[in-house]
C-alpha cells in the first residue's frame, strides 16, 4: 500500500461508489444525485464518485456540511455547489457527512441537510454516518441508508445491531486493502461447510456421538418435542431423550432412545419449568458440555473473577433473558449487544449466544462471530427450542462449545430461510430442513 501513488485508494473506493450508486438509481443519464459532503475521506470518496457520475450524464449536486480538500475535482468535472435550500430534490442522497473516525450522532447542520430530504433512499458511503462504527451502536440522530458501499472488509457496524439496520443493505467493494485480523467474525457458507462434522467411513452411532435432551414437561410438551427435533437432523448419532414428557417425544421421534444412558453433551432449560435447576445440575455432573436455554438460564451462577469458568457451558438467551442475568434494562442490552455478550460470557465464563436479528456468539476470551443468515419469519415460538437442540448435536458430534454455537446458530438461519421461501414458518419446518441446508453445503 505504502508504494501506491497517493490518491489511489479512494479512486478505487470512488469507482467502486460511482458503480453502485448508478445500479441503485438504473439509470446515469438524466439521474439527479444529492451528496452531503463532510470534511474526511468519506466525503472525499463522495466527491471523486460524483465527479465519475457527472461524466457519466449525472446531473450531481454537493452540499458541503464542511470543507472538504477534495472538491475540486468535483467542480472541474462540472459537479455544482449548492446550498440546502437550493438543491434539487434527487432520485438518491449520497451520505458523504462523516467516517469510521466520527463519534456517534450527527451535528445539526447534518440533521438539517437529512430532513430537508426526508423519503429520498440514501446511499451511504463506507458507514452511515452517525453510528457507533466499532461497537454497533446508534446513539442519538444517524443516517438511515437504504445500501452501504463499503471497502475492502465490513465493519462491526455492518454486522451488529442495532446499526445493522441502520445500513440497509450492504455491498463490498474490494480497492486492494491490506487487513488486520478481524475484531469480530461472521462465517459465511464455506466457513459452515468446513466446520460440519462429517462421519467416517466406518461410523456408527455411538462413534458418532450422542446427546441427551432434558427439556420439556407435562405442561410443555412442545418443547421436548422441537428440541429433540433440532437435534434429530442427522449431525450426530443418536438422540436421548431424558425429560418430563416422553410419550409426546416418543410419538413424534420413533427414533430417539427415551431413558438414562450416556451422552456426549446435554440440551437443557426449555419448557422444564420448576425442574430446570434438577435438570441443569444433573447435566453438569457428567462434565460434558451443555446447552443451557429458557429456564435453565436463571440457575447459571457467574463464576469468581480469575476462577476458572464453565467454558463447556453454552447459554442461548435471547435479549430479555441476558437482562435478567445482569441486572439491566432489555431495552439497554438491545442498544448495546456486543458489549453486553462479550460481558455476560466473561462474568459466566461461558459460550454466550445472544439471539436476535443478527445473533451474536461470544467466548469469554473476547472473541465474537455474528450470524447473519436468518429470515424475520424465524421469530415464531418454538425456534429456540429448535436451535438448542441443533447445537447439542453439533458438541455430542464433537465440535467445541465456541464452534457450534456459531455453526449451529447460522445452520438454524439457513433453514429458516430454506423453509421459509420468502414466507411464513414455523419452528417444525425450519427443523426439517436442516438436512437440506447440510447437503446443500457439501454438494
Amino acid at each position: 500500500m505504502a508504494r501506491l501513488p497517493e490518491g489511489t485508494l479512494m479512486r478505487r473506493a470512488a469507482a467502486g461508489l460511482a458503480t453502485a450508486i448508478l445500479d441503485f438509481v438504473g439509470k446515469g443519464y438524466g439521474a439527479r444525485v444529492l451528496l452531503l459532503v463532510g470534511s474526511g475521506d468519506n466525503g472525499g470518496d463522495a466527491l471523486y464518485a460524483g465527479a465519475m457520475l457527472v461524466r457519466r450524464g449525472v446531473r450531481c449536486e454537493a452540499v458541503l456540511l464542511a470543507p472538504n480538500r477534495h472538491v475540486d475535482a468535483f467542480t472541474a468535472a462540472g459537479g455544482r455547489l449548492v446550498e440546502i435550500a437550493h438543491a434539487r430534490r434527487p432520485d438518491v442522497l449520497v451520505d458523504g457527512i462523516v467516517g469510521i473516525g466520527g463519534r456517534p450522532g450527527l451535528r445539526a447542520g447534518a440533521v438539517e441537510a437529512l430532513a430537508a430530504f426526508e423519503g429520498v433512499p440514501i446511499v451511504a458511503v463506507d458507514t452511515p454516518s452517525g453510528v457507533a462504527v466499532d461497537e454497533g451502536r446508534v446513539d442519538g440522530a444517524h443516517v438511515a441508508a437504504t445500501l452501504t458501499v463499503t471497502f475492502g472488509t465490513r465493519k462491526i457496524c455492518h454486522l451488529v445491531e442495532p446499526a445493522a439496520s441502520a445500513c440497509g443493505a450492504v455491498h463490498l467493494v474490494d480497492i486492494g486493502l491490506q487487513l488486520p485480523a478481524p475484531a469480530i467474525e461472521a462465517p459465511g457458507p464455506a466457513d459452515v461447510a468446513r466446520a460440519l462434522p462429517l462421519p467416517a467411513p466406518d461410523a456408527h452411532k455411538y462413534t458418532r456421538g450422542v446427546v441427551g435432551v432434558r427439556t420439556g414437561s407435562a405442561d410443555y410438551p412442545g418443547a421436548a418435542v422441537l428440541g429433540v427435533a433440532g437435534a434429530s437432523g442427522g449431525l450426530c448419532g443418536m438422540v436421548r431423550y431424558s425429560g418430563g414428557a416422553p410419550d409426546a417425544v416418543r410419538a413424534a421421534h420413533p427414533e430417539v432412545v427415551v431413558g438414562e444412558g450416556r451422552v456426549q453433551a446435554w440440551v437443557v432449560g426449555s419448557g422444564s419449568a420448576t425442574d430446570a435447576a434438577v435438570a441443569l445440575d444433573r447435566a453438569r455432573r457428567d462434565g460434558v458440555p451443555v446447552v443451557v436455554d429458557a429456564d435453565a438460564l436463571a440457575h447459571v451462577e457467574p463464576v469468581e473473577p480469575g476462577g476458572a469458568g464453565a467454558a463447556i457451558l453454552v447459554l442461548t438467551p435471547h435479549a430479555g433473558e441476558l437482562a435478567a442475568m445482569l441486572g439491566v434494562g432489555r431495552d439497554e442490552v438491545e442498544a448495546s449487544q456486543l458489549s453486553y455478550a462479550r460481558s455476560a460470557a466473561r462474568e459466566y465464563g461461558a459460550v454466550v449466544l445472544l439471539k436476535g436479528r443478527h445473533s451474536l456468539v461470544a467466548h469469554p476470551d473476547g472473541r465474537v462471530r455474528v450470524t447473519t443468515s436468518g429470515t424475520p419469519w424465524l421469530g415464531v415460538a418454538g425456534a429456540g427450542d429448535v436451535l438448542a437442540g441443533l447445537i447439542g448435536a453439533l458438541l455430542a458430534a464433537g465440535l467445541d462449545p465456541f464452534e457450534g454455537a456459531s455453526v449451529g446458530s447460522w445452520l438454524h438461519g439457513a433453514a429458516a430461510s430454506y423453509a421459509s421461501g420468502g414466507g411464513p414458518l414455523t419452528a417444525s419446518r425450519v427443523a426439517a430442513a436442516i438436512a437440506s441446508v447440510v447437503r446443500t453445503l457439501r454438494a
